[in-house]
């Protein structure tokens, strides 16, 4: 029981359980099946892009252009559709995952062949995919009336209950679970986040992991790009525009150390979960959303001081064991 207690993806259940009972208490119709499965279907975005950020925090790294690359592959399909709706759906989802793949090998280049941080590389990126999409775009939007039905429609379609969207969250969290637990890639990214050195020793690329770790990253928010633009019917300079944070704060609730090497697939989809649970109930009990912000910054202060304990307990304890031996 005491270990089930420190087990973070436990305390991140709990906690969902305690903010839906609380909401419920006063607002009964919070916790009905139909607004759960809302919420999930509000937060299949985050989820996703939060998983391919999760991957690169593992390497010690991080990517803040992923909300930029989010926004510029969303206006290149939209412009497409746009411009010539006769092109299959599945035809323009794999354009933009094949876009964003790119622009997310194109920080790993960065960091891989130049050794440049990726702190760095993909501030400047996340400056440069916003750039291109007001000059591709030439700063005007792509709405509702330009874009085909079926690129509006495509993702809103149910199957056994649930939307497309929903339904391709869960595909890819279960891609990212393989990923992680059943492949040599899995391995390395964990690896390389908890003694880069001695990866080096195992034979692992390092810098050839966090190209890849970059590629999925990219890929996933190139999916996440036309997802975005067909749910909110809008593509414009300023999609998405600070959403890195939000998805950054999702891993680390999830319980991923930005020092790498730690974190899990369940773990992050909890902690977008959790902060999709947040945002939908703080708006119900008429929270300000002046202390909407600075409750969800409060949660994310929380989840690093966790993180930052529960790390420094695990070292207290190899210690403990060294001393003993």
């Amino acid at each position: 029981m005491k270990a089930l207690t420190k087990n973070r993806e436990v305390l991140l259940g709990l906690g969902i359980i305690l903010v839906l009972v609380l909401v419920t208490l006063r607002f009964p119709r919070f916790a009905e099946p139909r607004n759960l499965l809302t919420i999930f279907n509000d937060t299949s975005i985050l989820m996703m892009l939060a998983l391919g950020q999760m991957v690169v925090i593992l390497t010690r790294s991080i990517d803040l252009s992923m909300a930029s690359n989010l926004a510029l592959t969303g206006m290149i399909v939209a412009m497409l559709n746009a411009a010539a709706p006769w092109i299959t759906i599945p035809l323009l989802i794999a354009l933009a995952v094949c876009v964003g793949a790119a622009l997310g090998a194109f920080n790993g280049i960065l960091v891989w062949k130049l050794n440049i941080p990726p702190i760095v590389v993909t501030l400047g990126t996340l400056t440069i995919f916003r750039g291109l999409v007001f000059v591709i775009s030439g700063g005007a939007w792509v709405n509702a009336a330009q874009m085909s039905t079926e690129f509006i429609q495509f993702q809103r379609a149910a199957f056994l209950g649930l939307p497309v969207l929903s339904w391709t969250a869960i595909v890819v969290a279960v891609l990212f679970y393989l990923l992680m637990t059943r492949t040599s890639l899995g391995r390395a990214l964990y690896a390389i986040g908890v003694n880069p050195t001695a990866a080096v020793y195992t034979g692992i690329n390092v810098g050839f992991t966090k190209f890849m770790a970059f590629v999925i990253a990219g890929a996933v928010a190139g999916l996440a790009g036309y997802l975005w633009i067909s749910r909110y019917v809008i593509a414009s300079v300023e999609v998405a525009s600070g959403y890195e944070l939000t998805i950054i704060a999702a891993c680390v609730i999830g319980g991923v150390s930005i020092a790498g090497g730690i974190g899990s697939v369940v773990g992050v989809l909890l902690g977008a979960i959790f902060l999709g649970v947040i945002n939908n109930a703080l708006p119900v009990i008429n929270i300000s959303p002046f202390w909407q912000m600075a409750i969800s910054g409060a949660a994310i202060l929380l989840a690093v001081v966790l993180n930052a304990r529960g790390e420094r307990s695990k070292g207290r304890i190899i210690l403990k064991k060294a001393e003993a031996t």
